[in-house]
């Protein structure tokens, strides 16, 4: 009597609803539990059809074809609690029997799954946009656990890389990587508990890669996720538009060397033939050029041959005139050929004193000035003979 009456207790105060219902669906028991989920107590219950308190939306039979079935499936549906407000329960049923081994009733047990359902649904939603995002962009979407074990590994980017999908799973990517120091050690600082955002390449492709780490309920980390995008192509373009700006500047230089061309036409005699439009931007590039030239051959004479030239601004004029003095302190001497009556013009209307400064009509005359200059110099340091 004692065990009896202890099994009813329990049977009250089990976290499960338990509800025994007959052949005609009249409800004979119904726990605490029950009463505490549904809504509905104990004097609420008792006599009343399961298939009337508690409807299964869309299958009014459901009830009374437990009577019948006998399988451990356990069936998920939604009832109306008192109160109107809709919930999920999942039930499990045993047939009860009577002295002859025939079903005289049913009893269930069921608990409230709606969080339990949403949460999985939620979840389902969640794997679904991932698996679209991963799918339609050429990225790869992957796991490792702490010891770096592939638990996911997806994406459109795998076809590309030769890979199918979920190829790494159960595969340890420090083994598979072993050969890329720099990926290895980008994985260890992740699970480490440190993300990071790096650039590899692999699979013959170019990688960004970003590297989180998975935490627990008390912040340990358990595992790594990981998003890899290709960006082979825009490494590629990138690569090509450097290799593009690199061929330009190359040109640019080229261009600049044939603007500024440095002939030496004599030993220590050094001309810049100048042609076309002389403007600030240019002159800053002859000097640069020009002075280099002279110290590097210790020219003693830089002819500046303006035959070509037909037009400067008043303020090329005067950096004209400072690139002969800036030559002068470097110990040679610059002289000035070929100014045309405009450009004379120019620097007449300036002010601009030329009186210090050797000039001469035509190039022939100016070299024979520096030979003449270089001779006199050379015999003034020759000892005589007597």
């Amino acid at each position: 009597m004692k065990l009896a009456s202890k099994r009813v207790r329990l049977v009250e105060r089990a976290p499960l609803a338990i509800v025994e219902y007959g052949r005609d669906l009249t409800i004979e028991d119904w726990n605490e539990a029950a009463g505490r989920l549904l809504g509905y107590a104990r004097e609420e219950a008792l006599g009343q059809r399961m298939d009337q308190l508690l409807p299964v939306h869309g299958d009014p039979d459901a009830w009374r074809r437990l009577l019948g079935e006998n399988d451990a499936v356990p069936r998920v549906w939604a009832h109306a609690r008192k109160g109107g407000d809709e919930a999920l329960f999942e039930w499990s049923y045993e047939h009860l029997l009577d002295e002859r081994g025939e079903v005289s009733s049913v009893g269930v047990f069921g608990q409230r799954v709606t969080e339990q359902i949403e949460r999985r649904l939620l979840n389902k939603e969640k794997e679904r946009i991932l698996h679209t995002i991963t799918q339609a962009l050429p990225s790869v979407l992957w796991a490792v656990n702490r010891a770096g074990i592939f638990t996911l590994h997806e994406g459109k980017a795998l076809d590309r890389a030769g890979l199918a999908q979920g190829q790494h799973i159960g595969k340890n990517a420090f083994e598979l990587y072993a050969e890329s120091v720099e990926g290895v050690e980008v994985l260890r600082r992740a699970l480490a508990g440190e993300p990071n955002h790096s650039l590899t390449q692999a699979h013959g492709l170019f990688w960004e890669n970003w590297q989180l780490p998975i935490r627990g309920e008390h912040g340990e980390v358990h595992g790594v996720v990981g998003f890899s995008l290709d960006v082979t192509d825009a490494k590629n373009t990138e690569l090509e538009l450097r290799n593009q700006l690199d061929l330009v500047e190359r040109q640019q230089q080229v261009i600049r060397d044939l603007s500024t061309p440095i002939i030496q036409v004599w030993d220590g005699v050094l001309t810049l033939p100048m042609v076309g439009m002389v403007d600030s931007a240019r002159t800053a590039d002859v000097m640069d050029v020009l002075l280099d030239a002279i110290t590097r051959t210790r020219a003693r004479y830089a002819i500046l041959d303006l035959t070509g030239v037909e037009v400067v601004d008043t303020k090329t004029a005067s950096y004209l005139i400072e690139l002969v003095r800036a030559i002068r302190l470097l110990g040679a001497e610059g002289v000035v050929t070929g100014i045309r009556s405009n450009v004379a013009q120019t620097i007449v209307a300036l002010g601009l004193d030329l009186a210090d400064i050797a000039t001469f009509g035509n190039l022939r005359a100016a070299l024979q000035h520096c030979i003449r200059g270089m001779n006199k110099e050379h015999a003034a340091s020759t000892p005589q003979q007597r």
